[in-house]
C-alpha cells in the first residue's frame, strides 16, 4: 500500500505535463513573435523621429548673439560657446588671423563628436575618427565626415564678437 501512495502522480503533474527542461526552452515561434514586436517598436520609434523632424523642425537662429570680447580670444586660439534657442547648440569661435574670425557648430557631421581647432595643424580636428575640416571654410579635408561643418557668420562691433545665422550662398 505504501508503494501505491508514492507511485501515484500528483494531480497538478497530470494537468501540466511539462518537464523543467522544456519549460525554459524558447520555441522558434515565440522567438519570432518577440523579434517581430521589437522590430515593430523600433520602426514606430524611427517613424516618430522622422515625423518630428518634418513637422516640428528646429528654429532657425535669429538675430545677433554676443559671444565675447575680441581681446578674450588671442590669434590662433579657439573659444567654445553655446546659443540657447529651441535647443542648446555648442559652437566654436576661431580667431585665425588679425580680423579673421570663423564660427562653426562644434558637432562633427559624422557622429556628432566634439571638434576642436588645432593651430599647430591649422585644421579643425574630430578626435573620435580623425576627421579634419578646413578652418576657413568648414569643408571636409580628410576622414569620414560626410559634409562640411555648419557655419555662423561672425560680426565684429566695437571690440565685441557677435554671431548670426549665415546667409545662404554668402562666402565669409
Amino acid at each position: 500500500m505504501k508503494d501505491e501512495k508514492y507511485e501515484k502522480i500528483p494531480n497538478w503533474k497530470s494537468d501540466f505535463p511539462i518537464e523543467r527542461k522544456e519549460a525554459t526552452h524558447v520555441s522558434r515561434r515565440e522567438f519570432a513573435k518577440y523579434l517581430g514586436l521589437l522590430s515593430g517598436a523600433l520602426a514606430i520609434g524611427n517613424g516618430g523621429i522622422v515625423i518630428k523632424s518634418l513637422y516640428f523642425p528646429a528654429e532657425e537662429l535669429k538675430g545677433e548673439h554676443y559671444v565675447c570680447n575680441q581681446s578674450d580670444v588671442p590669434v590662433g586660439e579657439m573659444f567654445q560657446f553655446s546659443i540657447e534657442g529651441s535647443e542648446i547648440i555648442p559652437y566654436i569661435l576661431i580667431h585665425l588671423e588679425e580680423n579673421e574670425w570663423r564660427a562653426y557648430e562644434q558637432k562633427c557631421t559624422h557622429l556628432a563628436c566634439a571638434v576642436r581647432y588645432r593651430a599647430d595643424l591649422d585644421k579643425i580636428e574630430c578626435p573620435c575618427h580623425k576627421g579634419y575640416f578646413n578652418p576657413r571654410t568648414g569643408d571636409v579635408l580628410q576622414g569620414p565626415p560626410p559634409r562640411p561643418l555648419p557655419q555662423l557668420e561672425v560680426v565684429l562691433k566695437e571690440n565685441q564678437v557677435f554671431v548670426k545665422a549665415k546667409e545662404p550662398n554668402k562666402i565669409v
